[in-house]
């Protein structure tokens, strides 16, 4: 008890996250140095075995915290009655851009937890994250062909090549940097890549 109230520091926990989730964009990585995450963060490594168990703990945490604020957003866009089909798919690919933007490392951690977890776990980040969106995808689909904007394509390979578009770009650093002499990723990259990729995948989906 007395451990506990000694190693309780106010905010720690998000803090924790932050530093991770920097340090991992910012070195184009999947895995943390602890050593680091103390040094950046300020905080006393002993914190991530406090709040987490170990750096397995926070990375599934820090997917947590990650991927339920996109599944949260996704459904309140279904849910808007005031947007047409065509509309909400072109808001929902611009922010899944700006998502990768912030997140770049996000599909690959999810990909590696999947993998690396015991069953139980797999399934769960399986059923919390994946097969929501994945629905989601099936929605906007079906609406959109529904209302005759688009067309009859398979959702489930429309969700990998939407959220393909999105991840491959901004995990992509080492190329960006060797073939194109981009060092960075940047807002105005940012921007560009948005609109060239709403305009490029709606294209394709478009009845008309």
């Amino acid at each position: 008890m007395e451990q506990a109230e000694s190693l309780e520091t106010p905010g720690a926990r998000e803090l924790l996250l932050q530093t991770a989730s920097a340090i991992m964009r910012e070195g184009d990585v999947v895995d943390i140095s602890l050593s680091e995450l103390s040094l950046r963060s300020g905080l006393n490594s002993a914190l991530v075995k406090y709040y987490f168990g170990n750096k397995a703990g926070l990375l599934k945490a820090l997917l947590d915290r990650d991927m339920a604020n996109i599944v949260k957003s996704v459904d309140a866009l279904l849910a808007k009655d005031d947007m047409d089909p065509e509309a909400k798919l072109r808001r929902h690919i611009s922010k899944s851009i700006d998502t990768y933007f912030d997140y770049p490392y996000l599909n690959r951690l999810l990909m590696r937890l999947v993998r690396d977890s015991d069953e139980a776990e797999a399934k769960r980040i399986a059923n919390q994250y994946l097969l929501p969106l994945q629905s989601a995808y099936n929605r906007f689909i079906v609406d959109g062909v529904k209302a005759g904007v688009f067309r009859s394509i398979d959702p489930e390979l429309f969700y990998f090549t939407a959220t393909g578009a999105a991840d491959r770009f901004f995990s992509a650093r080492l190329v960006l940097k060797h073939c194109f002499n981009q060092d960075a990723l940047t807002e105005q990259l940012r921007d560009r890549y948005r609109q060239h990729t709403v305009d490029f995948v709606m294209a394709g989906i478009l009845a008309r």
